[in-house]
């Protein structure tokens, strides 16, 4: 970065507080971008004036330069942006009005108050300055008021050298332009950065097509899914191994794990759902619909285990998996804290499949067994009682079917 990026920068944040929300953060650095930017065009119109030898004039322009400068004092000072919000939205929309009559009007002033329109169009980018409505027909009735009045104004004394009047014709029209160009580009550019960190954060709560759906104006998200196969994965004596390490240490060694898994739900396609304390749970077959999701859970899982086998933080950890296959009702609930959320029996009997299974190992009920038995290995454990539900088969996920052998389900069908 530059030693111009370097100094926008830090003014872009003269004002701002750790407090400060996205929308605060942006109108600060805009509205203290707005001021500096003028104020620095204002010294050729100080200079200019006294040259040409109206004091008057060059009093305007240095004047605002003055009440700027102690204004951004003060507001790196208290950091509160009302305040100086109002003053420079007061001294933009004025101080061109009285240049112009001191000036004797727009020919003599070359248009010197077309700089008023920053103040509407800065109410229009500082967040919380009000009405921009306002600030536009208040712009429009001083431009009204200095037409109706131009033939009472004096002709300047000594009188502005034509040369002069073209030049800064010239100059206000640019002049005005590039600061309206910098100022707004300076805000589309912010803006979409701060859309591009909540669009970030908004995936990370939700899938891609719900997310989508939200932003196209979908206020209720519920639909109900034939077919998924759910995932519970819980880390086996969490309680007892956290009791006596830090908040840190647990908070790390959770994030490590989780990030582990969410790369490994990402590659196979899969949905985090949420992770409930130190339970994990994802599902395939949602919210887009696809017909390998049995498929891609167990490869999952197995990879669960795996990746196991490299220590989290040191720490020989095992875990408990349970799976299950049927319809689900998917769908988003809550307003300011949201969450795109599973419910029926397939989720609980998931649940209940990872509360009651064998630590290290993948358990499934019949219907996930029955969907993978041509492509993975398993072992019959037997029924086990589930509660609600009485007693359910169960299997065992160990691994892919080596392609030279049979598989069990083929098997099965032999015998």
């Amino acid at each position: 970065m530059g030693s111009t990026g370097r100094l926008f920068t830090r003014l872009a944040t003269l004002g701002v507080t750790s407090e400060d929300d996205e929308d605060e953060r942006l109108a600060k650095a805009v509205v203290t971008l707005f001021a500096c930017l003028i104020s620095s065009l204002a010294v050729i119109w100080v200079v200019t004036y006294l040259a040409i030898g109206q004091p008057l004039a060059a009093a305007i322009p240095f004047s605002y330069q003055v009440v700027s400068v102690l204004s951004l004092i003060a507001f790196a000072r208290s950091k509160r942006l009302a305040p100086f919000r109002t003053s420079q939205l007061v001294l933009m929309l004025v101080l061109p009005f009285l240049l112009q009559l001191s000036l004797g009007g727009f020919a003599s002033s070359s248009g010197v108050i077309l700089w008023a329109i920053s103040a509407p169009v800065g109410a229009s980018l500082f967040a919380g300055a009000g009405r921009p409505i306002a600030w536009f027909l208040a712009y429009g009735a001083l431009v009204i008021v200095a037409g109706v009045i131009q033939p009472l104004l004096p002709a300047p004394d000594p009188p502005v050298p034509q040369g002069v009047i073209v030049t800064f014709s010239v100059m206000n029209i640019l002049g005005v332009s590039v600061t309206l160009f910098a100022v707004l580009r300076f805000f589309v550019r912010e803006r979409d950065v701060e859309r591009a960190k909540s669009e970030r954060l908004l995936l990370n709560v939700l899938p891609r097509p719900i997310a989508a759906r939200l932003r196209d104006g979908d206020t209720t998200i519920a639909e109900r899914f034939d077919e998924v196969t759910v995932l519970f994965a819980d880390i086996v004596d969490f309680t007892s191994m956290s009791a006596g390490a830090s908040p840190d240490e647990v908070v790390g060694l959770l994030d490590e794990l989780f990030t582990r898994f969410d790369e490994l739900a990402e590659r196979h396609g899969l949905e985090k759902i949420k992770t409930i304390g130190d339970a994990y749970m994802v599902a395939g077959g949602l919210p887009v619909p696809r017909d390998d999701h049995a498929e891609a859970v167990a490869e999952m899982a197995l990879e669960m285990i795996a990746s196991l086998a490299q220590r989290v933080d040191g720490l020989p950890l095992r875990i408990r998996i349970g799976i299950d296959t049927g319809p689900v009702v998917a769908g988003v609930i809550g307003r300011r804290k949201f969450i795109y959320d599973l419910w029926g029996d397939t989720v609980n009997t998931a649940s209940r499949m990872e509360s009651n299974g064998v630590p290290g190992s993948i358990q499934v009920t019949e219907r996930t067994y029955r969907s993978l038995c041509e492509r993975y290995r398993f072992e019959e454990r037997g029924t086990i009682a589930v509660k609600g539900k009485g007693e359910v088969p169960t299997w065992i996920l160990v691994g892919r079917v080596d392609v030279s052998e049979p598989s069990r389900g083929s098997m099965m069908e032999q015998s």
